[in-house]
């Protein structure tokens, strides 16, 4: 097996990944680019997508860092729009952009026009985070966005099952396809249930944080792999028990949450630059299996599939946003106004990804016997609306945000519930901390327990200080001053270990014992002052 294809891939991703946070363009929609662009590069290799892989490989830890980083509480505010979008818009638009891809394109038979509606009906997890995430969208909309991302492959995956059964005969009927999709999400759902509280048993009774960190890099697997041999929905059981484990992870000790936080931040940025980078690379294998069909003709139909993918998304998002709230008077009493704004950035915001061209490239060549029907173009028109929405949306978001005038995150407002929240805490921890000293066992001596005290003030202070004024000479807020002299200090005391080391005076495990503990102090030093270690 020849790895320097995949070893290219991911480097050449990350690079590019990395130059993107010096534009302003969004790191997934340049590495599309790129992609795009090199796939016609001579010698370059086949990177066709293999739905063995992305599915069952790549999806699982995709989905499980987004839903680690989703708020379990938040979701659960907003169950009722990231239902409505996650289950009843994919099935809509599997219906509806199915529907009218059979009327625009000529011999398309209506069950593979169903199965390409299944096919691009979810928008992409990877792309919502990573898009939201850098746009900076309000917490509620990117609440939706996430919630429906984490789940509509489920609805998508076994719409798609559904369709692809009766597009090869085998005769599906109505009850046999709600019997399958409720068996897929309460079975998924189900799974992540049975295996939640054990895993995170294990987890807190492990005392070895590496071998903790193995075990959270196995779990999504996991949860996935044991979903699908029940033949059950993996996508749901792989959300369940991110969604428990990430609202349970003050409960794992603090050596495995940051190496945890390490770990799984470089396991999501190389796979998302990855899949962004695979994505462009399908120009050339896809246009090449067009076959029968001329590229003009097969880019008309691409539009024409293109645009029913987000007027759907539309016609589907501003009935039911005002619908849902005329029938609920709880709703209509939380909410007595809902900008009119919200609704279109949803609906704008459905970028598809790398989750539909897996899918698409399952499709089998063959049913029956017989060429599955027009294949090669389902594949080409999900491969130009994954294009599309990534480019068109994707590049459009931003300049929409700023037209409708959307509030942004409220940077003071968070500062202020940031400091209100640490002041609470470390009066109970003075208390605590008091408490503990009055007990003959827990004597100390007088410059120790002042040292616990400063700790304690100094972190209380930091989130305040934040708010206050700043240097005049400098230019720097008192935290910034802050985390620069503690840098400025530890910085010193590493450049004299590793003199006592070059001189022998210490060995180099005794070195790195010395530095690991100053990486700590520098890590809290910039948490206390609100930066990022």
């Amino acid at each position: 097996m020849d790895v320097l294809p995949l070893v290219a891939l991911i480097a050449a991703s990350a690079a590019i990944a990395g130059a993107a946070r010096r534009t302003p363009v969004p790191a997934p929609l340049l590495l599309v680019a790129v992609g795009l662009a090199v796939s016609y590069v001579p010698g370059v290799p086949d990177y066709t997508l293999d739905p063995h892989i992305v599915l069952p490989l790549l999806l699982p830890p995709l989905l499980h860092t987004a839903a680690l980083d989703s708020s379990y509480l938040d979701l659960r505010a907003n169950i009722r729009p990231v239902a409505l979008l996650s289950v009843g818009y994919v099935l809509f638009a599997t219906v509806v952009v199915g529907y009218l891809a059979y009327l625009v394109v000529p011999d398309l038979p209506l069950t593979a026009a169903l199965v390409l509606g299944a096919v691009i009906a979810p928008p992409d997890a990877v792309a919502a985070t990573a898009i939201a995430r850098r746009l900076g969208l309000p917490h509620r909309i990117t609440t939706i966005l996430q919630g429906e991302s984490l789940v509509n492959d489920a609805t998508a995956i076994t719409a798609f099952k559904v369709a692809l059964a009766a597009a090869v005969g085998e005769g599906v009927s109505w009850a046999g396809g709600i019997a399958e999709f409720a068996l897929a999400a309460l079975g998924g759902v189900g799974v992540g249930l049975v295996l939640m509280v054990p895993i995170h048993w294990l987890r807190r009774k492990l005392r070895d944080p590496l071998l903790k960190n193995t075990l959270s890099l196995l779990i999504p697997f996991v949860a996935y792999a044991v979903a699908e041999r029940v033949h059950a929905s993996g996508v749901l059981a792989v959300v369940v028990v991110a969604l428990y484990l990430g609202h349970r992870s003050w409960q794992v000790d603090f050596a495995t949450r940051i190496q945890e936080e390490a770990v799984w931040k470089v396991v999501a940025f190389v796979l998302e630059s990855s899949v962004f980078a695979l994505i462009g690379l399908q120009l050339a294998y896809v246009v090449r299996g067009l076959g029968a069909y001329g590229v003009g003709e097969a880019a008309w139909y691409a539009l024409a599939v293109f645009l029913a993918v987000v007027v759907v998304r539309f016609v589907w998002v501003f009935p039911v946003t005002y619908l849902i709230r005329v029938l609920s008077p709880t709703l209509r009493e939380r909410r007595s106004e809902l900008p009119w704004t919200s609704p279109i950035v949803l609906s704008w915001a459905g970028m598809r990804g790398v989750v539909s061209l897996a899918i698409a490239f399952s499709i089998p060549v063959t049913a029956g016997g017989e060429p599955f029907p027009a294949r090669n173009l389902v594949l080409f028109l999900t491969f130009t609306t994954v294009i599309g929405t990534l480019v068109v949306q994707g590049l459009t978001l931003p300049p929409l945000i700023r037209l409708l005038k959307l509030p942004g995150r409220n940077a003071q407002a968070e500062t202020l519930a940031e400091a209100q929240a640490q002041s609470q805490a470390s009066a109970a921890s003075l208390r605590k901390l008091d408490e503990l000293l009055a007990d003959e066992r827990n004597t100390l001596p007088g410059p120790l327990a002042d040292r616990l005290r400063a700790v304690l003030e100094r972190r209380r202070n930091a989130v305040w200080e934040r708010l206050g004024a700043v240097n005049e000479i400098t230019g720097e807020s008192a935290d910034d001053t802050y985390r620069r002299l503690a840098g400025e200090m530890i910085e010193t005391e590493r450049e004299v270990f590793v003199r006592l080391r070059d001189a022998r005076r210490i060995d180099d495990e005794m070195m790195r014992t010395l530095l690991r503990k100053l990486d700590l102090e520098e890590a809290a030093a910039y948490r206390e002052a609100g930066g990022a270690a």
